[in-house]
């Protein structure tokens, strides 16, 4: 299996600048590894999406990834350092088709959260777009002494219907568990690997379009033959021209 070249990934990067984050994992996708599915990658579920770009980050750059966050109480920012392998072993195949619920005096029939559902989703708060993705994701609800479903299902139904989920694709919400050493603060950290991702992404995008400048502008190479390169070779090249 070849590596993407210096050009796909700028491409890849061309294509995602326009896009919000649920269109830019898409087209992130279709760089992995696992790109057989470019036409159905909406099908996914939001766990097997972020591994996948998990396993295209340790494809592209490695499975060591350095972050910092600050914590949330005195704002001290901390160095992490993450392996993308690590928390891509997590990663479990979710259960396919509909899952069942008895609980609180209801039976739900529901399914895990897929890619596609995320695009329906309006721009909102949290806890209101996780209702709006529960309200696609629950295929029926009705209460089980017979009496007709009136309105929302109660808190600890969502609740332990948000358990379940959480156990049938794990890396659909990858939480880090920190503990800062200035303070001694414990929290639960978000993990987004579309953001960081992307973020990596646009860097090298950029670090590569100034080496085709450079090198267009002293030897009048044209994009594609400055990207048909090795690496080795244009660093060679920037050498001479900073040397």
């Amino acid at each position: 299996m070849r590596s993407p070249s210096a050009e796909e990934v700028l491409d890849t990067w061309e294509r995602g600048v326009p896009g919000n984050p649920i269109e830019r994992a898409l087209v992130l996708l279709r760089l992995g590894p696992g790109a057989s599915h470019p036409d159905g990658a909406s099908r996914l579920t939001i766990g097997r999406r972020d591994a996948e770009l998990l396993a295209l980050r340790e494809w592209l750059f490695g499975a060591e990834m350095a972050a910092v966050v600050a914590c949330p109480r005195c704002k001290v920012e901390l160095d992490l350092e993450l392996d993308a392998a690590e928390i891509r072993s997590a990663a479990i195949e979710p259960p396919e088709g509909e899952m069942r619920l008895c609980a609180h005096g209801y039976e739900v029939t529901f399914r895990v959260p897929e890619c596609a559902d995320l695009e329906f989703l309006e721009d909102t708060d949290d806890e209101e777009s996780w209702r709006q993705l529960l309200g696609r994701c629950v295929l029926s609800a009705t209460r089980q002494d017979g009496e007709p479903l009136c309105g929302e299902l109660p808190d600890e139904v969502v609740e332990a219907i948000t358990a379940q989920m959480a156990n049938s694709d794990p890396l659909a919400d990858i939480r880090l568990a920190l503990n800062c050493p200035a303070c001694e603060h414990r929290w639960l950290a978000v993990f987004d690997i579309v953001s960081f991702l992307w973020r990596e992404i646009t860097s090298f995008a950029r670090r590569l379009l100034r080496e085709v400048h450079d090198l267009a502008s002293v030897y009048g190479w044209s994009e594609k033959e400055i990207l048909s390169l090795s690496y080795e070779r244009r660093q060679y090249y920037l050498g001479l021209i900073n040397g």
